[in-house]
């Protein structure tokens, strides 16, 4: 059975934790698009970790990681996170890499900074991981994929002829400094030295493994409103965020996505630029932000502050609705245990009308959040494993979100630990 697990939003829902404690009953883990640029974080025995490339299903002695094709693969990242995770005290994890994942290039980077740079105060708000050059490069079919660095002759003649395309903007465009096609082979060659030992035909294992009854989890990285189609288009992704995705990104057939959990969270946050309907500013966002500390309210990435906002149920139910979700796991639901009242954004008011449905980018700049109130429960929620132990207001706030959302409930996490969690 192959499911998936994605994000609702922004990113940062909290899947790291939902996908590690669903692993101990997969057999197969697998990242099928976007790069070290978002971490996911998980505390668990061995500790407490940020990983960036690796499946979170790498904590298991029984599992199979996989990173798919859909990847933006940064060897030496990869190589380097495998090694920390095995200093911490972590068993050596069973790693498989797409022979047709793309790999990030060191050159990636230096774009991804200088065009930020370039644009000033009309940034995207890049992680500076060399994202977007990457999948532009990929989709302009100038890449290059994992099974190329096992031929040299052609290697070396690609990499001269990208160098002197690549040249051409640093000196006109960025005034930088040229790359070395010498050293960038050179570079190339340990890259591939450094992969070799994981590369596979991954789309026909899976094959096998679904024919085997397999169970397979899919690993979505970010949520459907950073999605380059769905999402607040431009401040979005550079590769699909949705579950849909997940067959393309990890090559597996549609039909084999039976279930679609998607993680959203008792509140909102994002990191980096774009519309946010209903972000609070000041004293009332750092204390929401302080309070959600334990779960970290920084990007595992670039550790920056969240911008954070309450509950968006117009956001919510669409961020749903395109992934497919056939089940809603909500997290962190202990931190708002601290507010007498907790407001939730069920309508946008754009130009004096009122709409439950998510609009596009040009109007959402426009909205601004229709709130209605729910009373708090005022305690601490923590060390619950029963659903029925919770406090009225708490469960109501749970089941208020279920209604807006039309989607079930099936899991409420109530603390970042990987058993603090209560099945419906």
């Amino acid at each position: 059975m192959v499911r998936a697990i994605v994000g609702a939003n922004w990113g940062d829902e909290g899947k790291g934790k939902i996908t590690d404690m669903l692993a101990k009953e997969s057999d197969i883990i697998i990242r099928f698009q976007g790069g070290s640029n978002a971490g996911h974080t998980i505390i668990n025995n061995y500790g407490r970790f940020a990983l960036h490339l690796l499946p979170s299903g790498v904590f298991y002695q029984h599992t199979t990681s996989v990173i798919g094709n859909g990847v933006a693969l940064n060897i030496p990242y990869l190589v380097k996170e495998i090694k920390s995770i095995v200093d911490q005290g972590v068993p050596e994890p069973k790693i498989l890499v797409s022979d047709r994942a793309q790999i990030l290039m060191p050159y990636h980077i230096l774009f991804d900074e200088y065009e930020e740079e370039r644009l000033g105060g009309k940034s995207f708000g890049s992680t500076k991981s060399g994202i977007a050059p990457f999948y532009s490069d990929k989709y302009a079919k100038i890449g290059f994929q994992v099974s190329e660095l096992f031929d040299e002759a052609a290697l070396k003649e690609k990499v001269y002829r990208i160098c002197e395309m690549k040249n051409v903007m640093l000196e006109h465009l960025y005034h930088k400094p040229l790359l070395n096609p010498e050293e960038l082979y050179a570079t190339m060659l340990e890259y591939r030295d450094m992969v070799k030992p994981y590369v596979c035909d991954v789309s026909k294992f899976l094959y096998e493994a679904i024919k085997a009854g397999k169970n397979i989890l899919l690993e979505g990285q970010l949520g459907s409103l950073k999605d380059p189609d769905h999402g607040i288009y431009p401040m979005v992704t550079s590769s699909s965020t949705l579950a849909a995705y997940g067959a393309i990104g990890a090559g597996i057939p549609p039909y084999e996505i039976k279930r679609i959990t998607t993680v959203v969270k008792a509140y909102s946050s994002a990191v980096g630029a774009g519309a946010f309907v209903s972000e609070i500013f000041g004293e009332e966002a750092d204390e929401l932000r302080k309070r959600g500390g334990d779960h970290g309210e920084f990007g595992a990435t670039t550790g920056r502050p969240r911008r954070m906002g309450w509950f968006d149920a117009v956001a919510t139910r669409y961020g749903c609705r395109i992934q497919g979700a056939t089940e809603a796991a909500l997290t962190v639901l202990d931190v708002l245990g601290y507010l007498d009242e907790i407001p939730v954004c069920v309508g946008y008011e754009i130009d004096g009308q009122v709409t439950k449905d998510f609009p596009t980018t040009v109007q959402l700049e426009k909205a601004k959040p229709v709130f209605e109130k729910l009373p708090g429960w005022k305690c601490d929620i923590r060390g619950i494993r029963n659903y029925e132990d919770l406090p009225e207001n708490c469960r109501k706030y749970v089941e208020f979100i279920e209604k807006e959302i039309e989607t079930p409930i099936t899991m409420v996490s109530n603390g970042p630990g990987r058993d603090e969690i209560i099945y419906r």
